[in-house]
C-alpha cells in the first residue's frame, strides 16, 4: 500500500496561503495593484495573490519579516523579490552564505536559499505596508504550521518590530509562558527565550526607509545573519 500522506506538510501549507481568501481588504488591494499596476511594469504579468514562504525545508534561520510589497514580492510572487528592500536583503543573505545569488528580480530566477527560510506576519501587500492587528492574527495560522513542520530551526530572526511581536504572540498561543517585558525590540539583540526554544533575533526592517537614512546599514544587517550563523550551525 502507498504510504499516507503525512497531516500537514509545507507544501500544503503553501498551496494554504495561496489560496486564502480570508482577508478580503488585503485580497481587494493586493487583485487591484495587480490590475492597475506601477506604469515601470506595466508589461508584466503580477503575482497578485497571497505570497507563499520561501526557503529551505531544512532551515536552521528562519527570517519573520512583515508583509510582501505592492510592487515587489505582490508582483513577482516571491519573498523580498523585486523590490529595494528584497536587493538589501539577499546581498547580506549571499555574503553570509544562506542565498546563492546576492539579488533576486522574479520567482523562477534561480535564487536558491541554503539553511534559511523566509515567511512573513501577513502574506498579501497591504494598504501602505500597514495590516491591521486582526489581519495578523489571521495570518498567524501560517507561522504556527511553520513552526511545526521546520523542525531544525535553531534561531528566529525577526525583521522589524511588528515581526517581533507576531512571532512572540504566537509562542504565547502555542502555550509559551513569557514575560514581554524581558524582551525588548533591540536591534542586533540575541533572546533567549526558553529551553528547547530558538533564539530570537531581533532586527531593524531593511525597508527603504530605514536603509536610506542610515538606520539600517550594510554592516548592521550582516552582523545579525553572521550572528545567526553562529548559534545556528
Amino acid at each position: 500500500m502507498p504510504a499516507k500522506p503525512p497531516a500537514d506538510s509545507l507544501r500544503l501549507v503553501e498551496t494554504g496561503i495561496i489560496e486564502c481568501v480570508q482577508c478580503p481588504r488585503l485580497r481587494a488591494h493586493c487583485e487591484e495593484v495587480a490590475r492597475v499596476k506601477r506604469r515601470a511594469f506595466r508589461h508584466q504579468q503580477y503575482w497578485g495573490k497571497p505570497v507563499p514562504s520561501f526557503g529551505d525545508p531544512h532551515a536552521r534561520v528562519l527570517i519573520v519579516g512583515l508583509a510582501p510589497a505592492a510592487h515587489g514580492a505582490n508582483r513577482t510572487g516571491r519573498m523580498f523579490t523585486g523590490d529595494r528592500s528584497g536587493d538589501f536583503l539577499y546581498d547580506v543573505l549571499h555574503k553570509t552564505g544562506f542565498a546563492s545569488r546576492p539579488e533576486s528580480h522574479w520567482r523562477d530566477d534561480g535564487l536558491a536559499l541554503k539553511g534559511i527560510w523566509i515567511t512573513a506576519s501577513a502574506h498579501c501587500a497591504p494598504p501602505d505596508n500597514k495590516p491591521t492587528p486582526e489581519e495578523i492574527r489571521t495570518c498567524r495560522q501560517f507561522l504556527h504550521r511553520e513552526l511545526t513542520l521546520l523542525t531544525d530551526i535553531r534561531v528566529v530572526v525577526a525583521l522589524g518590530r511588528i515581526a517581533f511581536d507576531n512571532y512572540l504572540a504566537t509562542l504565547r498561543a502555542r502555550g509559551c509562558e513569557l514575560r514581554l517585558s524581558d524582551l525588548p525590540f533591540e536591534h542586533g539583540r540575541v533572546h533567549t527565550i526558553a529551553p528547547g526554544l530558538p533564539a530570537l533575533i531581533s532586527c531593524y526592517h531593511p525597508s527603504q526607509q530605514n536603509t536610506s537614512t542610515g538606520r539600517l546599514t550594510e554592516p548592521m544587517l550582516r552582523s545579525v545573519f553572521e550572528a545567526a550563523r553562529k548559534l545556528a550551525f
